[in-house]
Order: C-alpha cells, then sequence, then structure tokens
C-alpha cells in the first residue's frame, strides 16, 4: 500500500497598499520585476476594477512564483 502526500500549501502573501503605491512599484518590491504588475492586477480583481486606482489600506494577494 502507497500513501500519497498533499504537498504543503504555502501560506498567501499579502501586501498592504499605501499612499503613492502602484502596481508596477509593488511588482517590481515583492515580485522582482515591474512588468509583473498585470499578474498582480489578475491576482486581485475581485477587490480592483482599475490598475491605476489603488487606495491606501487595500490589501492585495501576491502572486506565487
Amino acid at each position: 500500500m502507497t500513501s500519497s502526500r498533499i504537498p504543503d500549501e504555502q501560506p498567501l502573501r499579502t501586501y498592504v497598499v499605501r499612499k503613492g503605491d502602484t502596481l508596477s512599484g509593488i511588482a517590481e518590491s515583492e515580485l522582482g520585476a515591474q512588468d509583473r504588475w498585470r499578474e498582480l492586477f489578475d491576482a486581485n480583481r475581485d477587490v480592483l476594477d482599475d490598475p491605476d486606482a489603488l487606495h491606501a489600506g487595500q490589501v492585495l494577494q501576491l502572486p506565487t512564483a
């Protein structure tokens, strides 16, 4: 009999938006490249309608890898 192991899920990383933040700036500091802003936007479509309309205090999910 073999046992299957469910891989440990990585905890979701979040980021709290500060005044003056942009998706490209957050992508650069948290994901390593400004051009990953669209991944960040896509991961947060439930709270973001416009990539240019961030509000201080919003909590964004950071995409994995």
